[in-house]
């Protein structure tokens, strides 16, 4: 599957300054992060979630977890889950399963972007597929996408990458 057209019309419409680039199938954060020679630090995951709210996006760096206590309390979410794959391919039926732009305006759903990821000067984030990636930025992200900034995000994975 190629760049999300819909991705690309956004940026496009939004005169947004962007670089895409294919890489070797990665399915995780991590993966990609290596695909791209990027500290995993600016790679973002896209994480959904379903909150109090309905369903909305995560998006923490590609060496973070989502500390759901964390979120509990910053959000006042009384209660929160991952969705499913079901729900993804429901939600995103034009991306490959978790390839899913962190783009709420997109899917109609409200983003939240982890802190520590709207320090870094980069972003780095999937096109809609396993091979393609958007890179910009974060000031230009958080233009465009206007994600609420908040701490989403436990220490390092343990996976010392």
């Amino acid at each position: 599957m190629p760049l999300l057209q819909a991705l690309r019309d956004f940026l496009e419409a939004n005169r947004a300054q962007f670089t895409h680039t294919v890489h070797s199938n990665a399915f995780t954060a991590r993966e990609v992060a290596s695909a791209e020679h990027l500290p995993a630090r600016e790679v973002a995951k896209t994480v959904v979630v379903h909150g109090d709210t309905g369903y909305c996006m995560f998006v923490v760096p590609a060496n973070k977890q989502v500390d759901f206590r964390e979120v509990r309390a910053a959000l006042g979410f009384s209660s929160v889950r991952m969705a499913t794959e079901h729900e993804l391919g429901l939600l995103f039926p034009d991306c490959e399963l978790g390839a899913m732009p962190p783009v709420g305006d997109l899917y109609g759903l409200h983003v939240y972007l982890d802190s520590s990821l709207a320090e870094q000067d980069r972003i780095a984030f999937n096109g809609g597929s396993h091979r393609d990636e958007i890179h910009m930025t974060t000031a230009e992200y958080r233009r465009l996408v206007q994600p609420s900034v908040v701490s989403l995000v436990q220490m390092e994975a343990a996976h010392g990458w």
